[in-house]
Formats: C-alpha cells, structure tokens, sequence
C-alpha cells in the first residue's frame, strides 16, 4: 500500500483519499455525495492471508510515518508559542504552583496544550501528552524520531523510549549527560526494532539508565512524585473511574490492603464479585462514615432532575454531569433524606433549586427556589391578580450596575452552564469563575447574555493568552477562537443541538462533540 512512499505522506497517502473521479454535481438519485474511502479502492475481502498480513504491515508503517510527521508539525507549532508569552511570577495573573499537577513543556506556553487541543479536538490532557512526546522525540531522541518516520519502529515502542529517555539528558534539564542518553537510546531502537513489546522496552531502558546512573535516577524519581494526583473519569451507566498516581510500593500496598479486606468478606460469605468488594473497601476506607474522630467533610454533588410536561420527553437525570437512570436518581434522593410527601426538599445542608427551560429549544429562562415558587403561585400576576393571562412572573435576572454578578445572577450561571465552558473542559460550575465575555473595563455589562462560567485556568486565558478571542451569544452559546484561527463552540448543556441536514457540508471549523 505504502511500498512507494519515501517520506513523502503527501505523495502516497493524500492521492489515495482523493476521490477517483468526480463527484456528481447534481448528485443523482441513489449517489452520496462524498469522497472515496480507502475501502473502496482497496477491499480488504478481496486479500488473500499473505496479502492480508501485508497490507497490515504497511498499514503499521504509515501509522508510524504519519505520528512522526504529527510530532514535526506539533513541534514547529510549539516554536511560535513560546513560554516569553506567558505571565512572570511578579505579574497578577501568573500561573500559581502546586494547585495542579500540569505539565508544561520547558520552554513553551503553558496554554499550547489548550490551543492544540482544540485544533485536534481532544482533551487538554491527551494535548500535553502528544505536545510533550512531540517535543521529546523532534528535540531530545532524532534517532528515534528518524526510526519513526522511516517506519522502522511503531508509535507504542517510541511512546516506550519517550517516556524512560524524555527529559533526562541535561541538556533537557534532567541529571543525565547527553553521550550516556544516545548510548541508551541506540540500545533501545535495537532492543525495539527486534520486536520487544512497548512493557517490557520501557522497563529495559530504565533499568539501563539506573545502571549507568542510580542517583539520577532517584532524583528523577522525586520528581515523578509531584506528580501524584487523584482523578475521577465518567463511565457508562452511572459509573466513574477512580484513579489514583502513586509512587509504585505505596500503590502495591494500597491494592494489597484493598484486597486484603474483600477477601476477608468474601471469607465471611459475601456473595458480590471480588472487584465489587475492593470497590466497597476503598470508599468505606476513604469515606469512613463511623469515623467521629476527625474534622467533618461535605462533598458536593449536583443533582440534576430533569421534570418534563410529557411523559418519557425529558432528558437523563445527572450527578455532576455523568447521566444516571431514573431508578438511581430516585434512590440517591431517598439516600439524601431529599424526598417528602409533597415532591422534593432540601437535603440536609443542601439546596434545591428549580430551572425553567424554553420546551422548544431548551434554554434556561429562569431559576427559582421552592419557596418563591409557591410565592409566586399564590400571588400570581400583579397586572392581572384577578385574570388568567399569559405575562411572564419570572426571567433572568436583570443587569447589575457593578463589575460583581449578584447571587441571582450566579445562581442563574451555574444553572446555565453547570461546568466552565471552555471547550472540553468539565470543571463543575462550583469551581468557576464568573466571568465577563466583553471585559467590564471595556464597557462590558454585568448582565447574563455577557457572563460565563470559566475555571480558573480558562478564565487566565481568555485574560491573559494571546490571540484568543471569546464571543458569546444571548442565548449563552460561546465561540472561542484559537490564535491559529480554529472556532470551537460550545452551547449550554441543556439547549436543544441543531442538527445537521442529510447533504449538508460542515466547514473545517465545525465544533466537534465535547
């Protein structure tokens, strides 16, 4: 498939995704409107075994060519971006150490990740990770790099040498002397292009560079550990993953703890799966609700009920933005004492608040507690007390003449958007800022058509980054515009999507679906 390329991907690997004759114009009946795909040039039904394991090496070779030709592009891009744009630490603003275990690559903005994200339409953490291997493999290991690009090693064996080699010569300024690092690496690519598994090439090379350098090794160790964290990802069906970064001897006994004290239930005749059981140990240890012994602590959860005017025409029901059943939200309400006779209450040291929603197109029109909603039920119209009438007794809240948002007005963003609204980004509304689309000092209006939720890194960078520009419409839908020109938006959660037509052409600068 690829036996003809040199390096050249433009030569080999474009061609082939053009279409080979033209598209229809008009299309007639029957006829998509579309370019050929590599299937229908090349029909992998028609191989034979041998042309089967063929074609998937050379599939395998230009997935190796195309990640090297990616890390050259991020890296060049990464060269316009540098770390001289970004706010000192004397500057209101800057970037404030040991709230977050980012990392920024030595010499480049802290918010190239951010913009790399958005172009290639993936979370900011996979951007620093691709940012940060691109940089490693163009800058730190060119041997490794050319192996890439000449197909002679696959992305997961250099993504291996990457993660043991990256930032450890001095020059990059790790402890190690750049002779001793190329002396690795050779052993590496040998070690690599003989067929060793990613696992087993990455375990070889630390041990190599151990060798040749313990101290090194155990600084660099020290560093690996500020970098421990505790992270939560959504998973289908109500579920979430719990992950934890730990130096490797603490995480060996927290998993033999874990397991330890399952196996004891399962001993005392608990019929649920063992990986069920270490679940429970873990969230009893870390939770410890018979613990009276130690300062209390409320974790806040965001429940959010949909109430639809039909039957079954209602979005799902959500804890922090994960989706759960109907069945769920009902047993965690009962768990929060949240039920009574006549609906739903306050959970203790809790709140209840209740949105109305355009039922057409979906967008928040007002947010109002329980209480001022009997109010205002009872009070009904003050133009027409005696009448039924169609006047509106609640909206958004009104503009404020000061540069900070009223409680109504915070209320009604954190309703509104439920997390900040940076693309990609699903930091709780809770942790976020309220923040001026068109800056106050510019004239903008403390008004919810010009308020939106950003965490505090997006509120930076829409302050501080340049060339972003942020644009919002009244409806709360937010455009963001990258430095390189790419527009991402993102609309409130609850706004109804438009959908895209059968025949239509999204541009290039279509949103992808955060």
């Amino acid at each position: 498939m690829f036996e003809a390329a040199g390096y050249g991907v433009a030569l080999t690997i474009a061609p082939v995704l053009e279409s080979p004759e033209p598209v229809p114009s008009p299309a007639t009946s029957g006829v998509s409107r579309r370019r050929s795909r590599l299937t229908d040039v090349l029909d992998p039904a028609g191989f034979d075994d041998a042309a089967w394991a063929r074609e998937m090496s050379a599939v395998s070779v230009g997935a190796a060519k195309l990640a090297a030709y990616e890390a050259a592009l991020v890296a060049s891009m990464a060269a316009r971006r540098p770390a001289q744009t970004d706010l000192t630490a004397d500057q209101p603003g800057h970037r404030v150490e040991g709230w977050t275990a980012e990392r920024v690559p030595v010499g480049v903005s802290e918010f190239f990740a951010d913009e790399l994200a958005l172009v290639k339409g993936i979370s900011r953490t996979a951007a620093t990770v691709l940012a940060e291997r691109s940089l490693v493999l163009v800058h730190e290991l060119p041997s490794t790099w050319g192996a890439l690009a000449d197909g002679l090693i696959d992305p997961p064996r250099a993504t291996a040498i990457v993660k043991a080699l990256g930032g450890q010569s001095v020059e990059a300024g790790g402890a190690v002397e750049p002779a001793v690092v190329a002396e690795v690496e050779a052993r590496a690519l040998a070690w690599a292009r003989a067929g060793e598994t990613p696992c087993r090439l990455q375990d070889r090379v630390v041990a190599a560079l151990i060798a040749v350098d313990e101290a090194a090794a155990d600084r660099r160790r020290k560093r690996a550990e500020r970098a421990a964290d505790v992270t939560v990802r959504s998973l289908p069906d109500g579920m979430a993953e719990f992950t934890a970064t730990l130096p490797a001897a603490v995480a060996a006994a927290c998993r033999e703890t874990l397991d330890c004290y399952a196996r004891m239930a399962k001993a005392d005749g608990d019929a649920r799966p063992i990986g069920q059981l270490r679940a429970q140990v873990l969230a009893d240890l870390v939770l410890r609700p018979w613990d009276t012994s130690r300062e209390p602590v409320t974790a806040h959860l965001t429940l959010l009920a949909p109430l639809p005017d039909q039957p079954g025409d209602t979005d799902a029901a959500s804890v922090d933005g994960t989706p759960i059943t109907a069945r769920q939200l009902r047993d965690l309400l009962e768990r929060l004492d949240a039920l009574c006779p006549g609906g739903l209450q306050a959970p203790t040291g809790g709140s209840l608040g209740i949105d109305l929603t355009d039922p057409v197109t979906g967008a928040l029109r007002a947010t109002v507690t329980r209480r001022e909603l009997e109010r205002l039920a009872r009070r009904g119209c003050m133009d027409h007390p005696d009448d039924e009438c169609g006047c509106a007794v609640l909206d958004r809240p009104p503009p404020v003449d000061r540069y900070t948002p009223s409680p109504a007005q915070r209320r009604f963003l954190a309703a509104r958007d439920r997390s900040c609204r940076h693309p990609g980004c699903r930091r709780p509304a809770r942790w976020t800022d309220a923040d001026h689309v068109v800056a106050h000092a510019d004239g903008g209006p403390t008004d919810c058509s010009n308020l939106c939720s950003l965490c505090r890194r997006h509120h930076r960078l829409k302050t501080h980054a340049p060339g972003w520009r942020f644009v919002m419409d009244d409806d709360g839908t937010l455009h963001v515009i990258t430095p390189s020109g790419v527009t991402r938006t993102t609309r409130p959660p609850g706004m109804h999507q438009p959908l895209i037509t059968s025949g239509a052409s999204p541009g290039a600068d279509d949103p992808p679906p955060f």
